[in-house]
């Protein structure tokens, strides 16, 4: 039996190698040094600076600045910039990496930049609004929808055609609208479908496999019947391209009746009624920032 009783009463202590070979024995290193002066409490400033990595100076690269004024993203704004569209107090700036203070003045367009701050509104959208900002024949747009939603200028991610309703989102984050509409990144929408006749499943299933357009192939994920009525079709799909849903009935002889958005990029309109607009929560915001 191993006798530990030379053990009890005095702990073993470790001798531990530095970074020059020496060994030191951590409590006798730890009596030699001047006690450290303890950190004031964090303040949600700093905490918000030391998770961003703004300098305490509030300045920021220009690249960002222009994506948070809702121009475009940061990789645009670094075109922009380098080729020389861009000019910071009166002075075209062309090098990337320049950062901006508060009160620089900050001018792309003839038109003077602020970083507002982000706001997400999704909207219910009903039929016969067009998905603009402005339109030249002053036809009724969803801007006039979300008139009063908040004081900052955003616009709609993406489009939905006049006749088509259901989720719009609407933004002044450049980046993330980037993102969105990209088709690389292939955000997931989900379509609810009324036909002018029942679809056959031989049908449902070319849907899936794909259909030639004028701009080449293009097919749906999914797309199955919605309940007993074989009139109405849901298909889910990741295509961003111009009117894809009805051009792909259209080209197999049917005629759209009706076509409501009902998912994108995972935001539903559940609970918000045709017409309606709504701000997104913290959550939603997340979970749009992580689409890849």
């Amino acid at each position: 039996m191993t006798d530990n009783r030379r053990h009890r009463g005095r702990p073993h202590r470790i001798k531990r190698t530095t970074r020059d070979g020496r060994h030191g024995d951590p409590a006798n290193k730890s009596r030699s040094r001047s006690p450290e002066r303890s950190p004031g409490p964090a303040t949600p400033r700093s905490e918000e600076r030391a998770r961003t990595g703004d300098p305490a100076d509030g300045s920021v690269r220009l690249n960002r600045y222009l994506a948070q004024s809702g121009v475009c993203s940061r990789r645009e704004a670094d075109e922009l910039i380098q080729a020389g569209a861009v000019t910071v107090n009166g002075r075209v700036v062309t090098e990337l990496g320049t950062k901006v203070a508060p009160g620089d003045a900050v001018v792309y367009g003839g038109q003077r930049l602020n970083m507002e701050r982000k706001r997400y509104v999704l909207l219910n959208k009903p039929k016969d609004f067009i998905t603009t900002t402005d339109d030249p024949r002053d036809r009724r747009t969803v801007m006039n929808l979300v008139a009063h939603a908040c004081k900052e200028r955003i616009y709609p991610v993406g489009r939905l055609d006049r006749n088509t309703t259901g989720v719009l989102l609407l933004t002044n984050d450049g980046e993330l609208a980037k993102k969105l509409t990209h088709p690389r990144h292939g955000v997931e929408k989900l379509y609810h479908v009324f036909l002018n006749r029942s679809v056959t499943k031989t049908d449902l299933q070319q849907l899936i496999e794909g259909v030639e357009l004028d701009d080449g192939p293009a097919h749906v994920d999914e797309a199955s019947h919605v309940g007993d009525d074989r009139k109405q079709v849901g298909v889910r799909l990741h295509s961003g391209r111009n009117r894809i849903v009805r051009r792909l009935f259209e080209a197999l002889g049917y005629e759209v009746v009706k076509l409501d958005r009902v998912i994108f990029a995972g935001l539903t309109k559940k609970d918000l009624p045709r017409g309606k607009w709504r701000h997104l929560t913290e959550k939603e915001i997340n979970l749009l920032r992580r689409v890849r």
